[in-house]
């Protein structure tokens, strides 16, 4: 845990994936239109993904985990609370507060 927790915070926005994911791609799609640089971590191109994976299913208490988003070091959650918090107009303040966006 103590290892997603530190990269999670090193970033404005982290998002936790797996390569051959089809929703973690839409994310991180999502994302890059927004002009957002989210630095992805794929948990299976990492020697210690499985470990990882392991403490993100603890932590959002689902399995397969992914894909998993932080903003501003916080747990924001997956795919249905990123598409709902864009759709309502809430996602791109919430970025800009921490920093990931400048215009």
């Amino acid at each position: 845990m103590d290892k997603v927790m530190k990269l999670a915070s090193q970033r404005a926005v982290v998002v936790f994936s797996l390569s051959s994911c089809c929703m973690c791609h839409t994310v991180s799609s999502l994302f890059h239109d927004l002009g957002v640089n989210a630095t992805i971590h794929e948990l299976d191109k990492d020697p210690r993904g499985r470990e990882m994976e392991r403490a993100l299913t603890k932590l959002v208490g689902r399995n397969p985990p992914v894909p998993v988003v932080f903003i501003g070091g916080k747990l924001v959650g997956s795919t249905d609370r990123i598409m709902s918090l864009h759709l309502g107009g809430k996602l791109v303040p919430l970025l800009h507060e921490a920093g990931a966006l400048w215009v």
